[in-house]
């Protein structure tokens, strides 16, 4: 074959960077700013933001080892971070995990709308970028990147998880793999992740591929998913002697429960008494807050503490009792916090200083308790506050933000993305469904199994854009039909045009493959 000639090749190539920059040229705008704004809010937080859980993170990391009452998946995140022996490293690496995110949110969306409008090389970037805004703007994401929390990496890895089982219009045993690793990676990091595999599971089976393919793809993500778990609890056997993930797993459940709990109606046995709720001794106090953390708990009087085995156990046996014969209350106190995640204002709830420390704080608050463990690990651990530039960023968080009102109106467009998609063609609207349960099940969860806080809000964010841009995509989930389908061993994951033989594109056709990200 004749080679071409170079002149010829070079105004191909021109042409194809062309159409590549046109194609992104928005996002590109939305990218910088984006990278802008957390550059200015590093300058004035330079070093990150301590929570109530920092504490037992970083001294996971520094000892390596798993933490007694939550998993410690975040905790190997900064022992792996900890060679550079700076927090300053932490603050870059959460910000790109951030940046990231909203970068896959993009990729996904514009490369499904693409699919949908083959021929319009500016339309799905009109579509994919306003998608990310959200995820790269938002002040309360950014605000996480800041924290010394496991909640900017848990995100990441879940919608990677997403990414992957979406990415093509078919998912190899390769990617099911991929996206059980990555899920059972954030179910590590927090265990509100636990329950996404079930997700991920269903929308392998619904984005149904064959027999062998779907069966391998599941059967992928649930080994994937297992073995890190299964290493994870012989580590915290070694040192905690479980095979288990904390001892606190039912404490969790219990402060759900003493936000309605009632003795009168319950009449627990008697070892069970000392785990019915306290009257408050401070009303601005949530009531899980306070059964926890507050000396009216009754973990106070347990050997052992809110950690021991009997105080476990005697949480669980309640929840269990509580569940039961309440369990209209229980549904009840669901609804209430769920919807609170919907709300226009802000309460202070669990506590007022808890939510306090979902914002940029305005000073600087430091103990000796904090000072020995940031020592431990590296340089920069005091959280600064420099200013005028730290009041920047404040004053960007009281404007920019994902409000209550708008999560809900992306969960419903999402919804009604799945609902018109519930037919075997569009593989019962899988694309979307994905997505939209994740948003849904990161504001549920929380509200179900231990307590309303508004520092587990922003996780679902990516989500819901997701799932309303992939909502308002034509056939985004459509699916060929199996006489059209070519061979297992095929890479393309653009359907053929009707009347056309298989490998025969017209131009058009080309010039979308040289772009496809």
């Amino acid at each position: 074959m004749k080679p071409r000639p170079l002149p010829s090749l070079y105004r191909s190539i021109g042409r194809a960077a062309g159409r590549w920059t046109v194609a992104h040229l928005l996002f590109a705008a939305v990218l910088a700013g984006a990278v802008a704004v957390r550059v200015a809010a590093a300058r004035g937080y330079p070093a990150l933001l301590w929570g109530g859980d920092s504490f037992g993170y970083l001294d996971a990391a520094n000892k390596f080892r798993p933490h007694i009452g939550r998993p410690s998946g975040y905790s190997v995140f900064l022992a792996g971070l900890r060679p550079f022996e700076d927090f300053q490293a932490v603050v870059l690496a959460q910000a790109v995990l951030g940046v990231a995110t909203g970068v896959m949110v993009y990729a996904l969306v514009w490369r499904m709308a693409r699919r949908a409008w083959p021929r319009r090389i500016w339309l799905p970037g009109l579509l994919a970028a306003p998608a990310s805004v959200p995820v790269l703007y938002d002040a309360n994401l950014i605000h996480a990147e800041h924290m010394l929390l496991a909640d900017s990496l848990f995100t990441f890895l879940l919608v990677a998880a997403v990414t992957v089982v979406l990415w093509g219009e078919r998912t190899p045993w390769w990617a099911g793999a991929l996206a059980g690793l990555l899920t059972s990676f954030a179910a590590l990091t927090r265990l509100t992740g636990l329950p996404m595999l079930a997700l991920i599971v269903l929308a392998l089976v619904l984005r149904w591929s064959g027999w062998r393919r779907t069966i391998a793809s599941v059967a992928a993500a649930v080994v994937t998913f297992a073995v890190p778990f299964v290493a994870y609890m012989n580590w915290f056997e070694e040192h905690w002697g479980g095979f288990a993930i904390t001892k606190a797993d039912n404490v969790w459940l219990y402060g759900r429960t003493v936000d309605f709990a009632d003795c009168a109606k319950l009449d627990p046995p008697p070892e069970l008494v000392v785990m019915c709720p306290k009257p408050p001794s401070d009303p601005r106090i949530a009531p899980a807050f306070r059964a926890l953390w507050t000396q009216d708990s009754p973990f106070v009087y347990i050997p052992g503490g809110i950690y021991g085995d009997e105080g476990n156990e005697k949480a669980g046996e309640f929840a269990d009792l509580a569940i039961k014969k309440q369990f209209g209350d229980f549904v009840g106190v669901i609804v209430r916090d769920t919807l609170r995640a919907f709300e226009t204002g802000r309460e202070p709830y669990p506590t007022p200083w808890t939510e306090e420390n979902t914002r940029f704080p305005v000073g600087e608050a430091w103990s000796d308790e904090q000072q020995l463990l940031a020592e431990a690990y590296g340089a920069h651990g005091r959280a600064t506050v420099v200013e005028p530039r730290a009041a920047w960023i404040r004053a960007y968080h009281d404007r920019w933000f994902t409000p209550g009102p708008m999560l809900a109106g992306l969960l419903v467009v999402g919804l009604a993305g799945v609902l018109i998609r519930l037919r075997p063609r569009s593989r019962w609207g899988a694309a979307v469904l994905l997505p939209w349960s994740m948003g849904a099940a990161l504001v549920v969860i929380p509200a179900a199994t231990a307590d309303f806080d508004y520092r587990y809000l922003p996780p679902a964010v990516p989500f819901a854009c997701l799932a309303a841009a992939l909502a308002l995509i034509p056939g985004a989930a459509r699916t060929r039909r199996p006489a059209a389908e070519p061979p297992e061993s095929g890479n393309s994951d653009e359907p053929q045009e009707p009347g056309k033989p298989d490998g025969v594109r017209d131009a058009a056709d080309k010039g979308a493959k040289s772009i496809s990200l």
